[in-house]
């Protein structure tokens, strides 16, 4: 059993609580890390405030060459790592090395974003009191930063706090999930290797009451966290004056029209809706189809979903695994079988064998159940015929969610439409929601967050505008 020391100001040390890593798929313990609390949290605060001033005056060139040897590590020792992201998480490898992958694209475009960091010249003259003086509108980093990342994604989705908060010039302690840690240690062990200050960077798995300090701690001036609703909106009642991001996740709908190509939207939305066993914040949840195609699509995505190949997520060829734990596996079954009971139709799938649960297409669904009202995080997919576009639109807006929603057309007036009326923070042409480029805006509306990440979204989210104002 492999042992990872947790990272606390630039230092790997070991605490008296041992903190098992357990493989989803075969159920079994495979490494141990440590349980951080509040004597690590307040000497990573103290060591971070402690590089703060070194990270802001952190010159272009020298965050440009840190960021620039992260990403080639990551690249360089991508089997590797993914390896271990596939075992802490059940991630299929097919998967696990795209995240590696992700990560290191990240960090590159961080790098190249660290050489434009915003600032802009205003002209005073706009009014008879300006004449004579011109501005300078300067951006600052913020400070310290809080990110708490989920089990889903655990490195890409840690580093898109990590890598703005370096590019920006901040310094920032991360907070894995306890169930998903060994990503974030491994890349610590990267970090520890370049130039970045000590202090400036510390990886924590936290318990629930450090954490909680992570939030209400005014030391820190601003929280990125991306998980569920429930726990994103509490914290930013308790944040206080902190600054704060949130990516709470959505039921991400696809609309496929009567002019689709239905073979491209059957094969995309078969990817957008499995893998991962829908462990994904833009997984396609909820398939609308006008009824002239509906029954034509239904065959085929019933097909492919059989042909879906369960195993190992160490397996090359394994395409669904397990889920990340029973408890969630169960949670889902729950869900599925009281849509059942309340008169959906089970078109494949529906059952449950310990973390795993079968790829499943429902039909005859209601509003208010679960399974399309919720987040469901898991591989169920809802399949509904709608009688035109507009309505389509109108079907994928009927949600508490706004992430991201799919829509499969060839017409330049649907896509038009769709883009103007869709209520979501993305709306992908021709490909599932489940799509996301890094250096993209990334974000939601309604109950799917605040504010949006994306490099140099999540670079400007990390920075405080100063503006100078001079005679000319």
């Amino acid at each position: 059993m492999n042992i990872y020391d947790i990272y606390v100001g630039g230092k790997f040390k070991k605490t008296k609580i041992p903190l098992l890593v357990n493989n989803p798929f075969t159920h079994k313990n495979f490494a141990q890390t440590w349980q951080a609390g509040t004597t690590e949290l307040n000497e990573a605060i103290e060591a971070a405030l402690a590089a703060e001033n070194e990270m802001k005056n952190l010159p272009t060139f020298k965050k440009f060459e840190i960021l620039r040897q992260i990403s080639d590590e990551l690249k360089a020792n991508n089997e590797y790592l993914a390896g271990i992201l596939a075992q802490e998480s059940g991630k299929p490898m097919r998967y696990a090395l795209g995240e590696i992958e992700r990560a290191a694209q990240t960090f590159l475009i961080a790098a190249e974003e660290s050489k434009r960091l915003p600032r802009e010249y205003v002209s005073m003259d706009w009014t008879a009191p300006g004449i004579g003086k011109e501005g300078l509108i300067k951006y600052f980093p913020i400070g310290l930063v809080a990110g708490i990342a989920p089990f889903n994604f655990p490195l890409n989705l840690a580093v898109h706090k990590i890598a703005p908060a370096i590019a920006a010039g901040n310094v920032i302690i991360l907070k894995p999930a306890r169930s998903t840690p060994l990503s974030t240690l491994e890349l610590a062990k990267i970090i520890d290797k370049t130039d970045l200050p000590k202090g400036a960077f510390s990886v924590l798995p936290l318990d629930r009451e450090s954490g909680n300090q992570l939030v209400t701690d005014d030391r820190i001036k601003m929280l990125s966290f991306t998980g569920s609703p429930e726990i994103g909106w509490q914290m930013k009642q308790q944040a206080g004056r902190k600054k704060v991001l949130l990516e709470l996740g959505g039921n991400a709908g696809v609309l496929v029209s009567e002019s689709a190509n239905l073979d491209l939207a059957v094969n995309k939305c078969l990817v957008g809706s499995y893998a991962y066993s829908g462990q994904v914040c833009i997984h396609v949840q909820r398939i609308y189809v006008h009824e002239n195609v509906f029954d034509k699509f239904a065959e085929k995505f019933i097909e492919g979903t059989k042909k879906l190949k369960y195993g190992d997520p160490q397996d090359s060829d394994t395409e669904i695994s397990s889920m990340i734990d029973e408890n969630n596996a169960i949670r889902v079954e729950t869900w599925v079988n009281d849509a059942e009971n309340e008169g959906a139709k089970i078109l494949y799938g529906g059952k449950r064998n310990g973390t795993y649960f079968e790829p499943t297409i429902i039909t005859n669904t209601k509003k208010q159940m679960n399974v399309c009202a919720l987040e469901i995080f898991g591989p169920v997919v809802t399949l509904e015929k709608v009688k035109n576009f507009k309505t389509g639109i109108s079907e994928i807006n009927d949600s508490q969610f706004g992430l991201q929603a799919g829509v499969f057309t060839d017409s330049l007036e649907n896509m038009n439409y769709a883009f103007n009326e869709l209520e979501v923070g993305g709306v992908i042409i021709n490909d599932v929601p489940t799509f996301r480029v890094d250096h993209m805006p990334y974000g939601g509306l309604k109950n799917s967050g605040f504010g949006r990440e994306g490099l140099k979204y999540s670079i400007f989210e990390q920075m405080e505008p100063k503006i100078l104002v001079k005679p000319i």
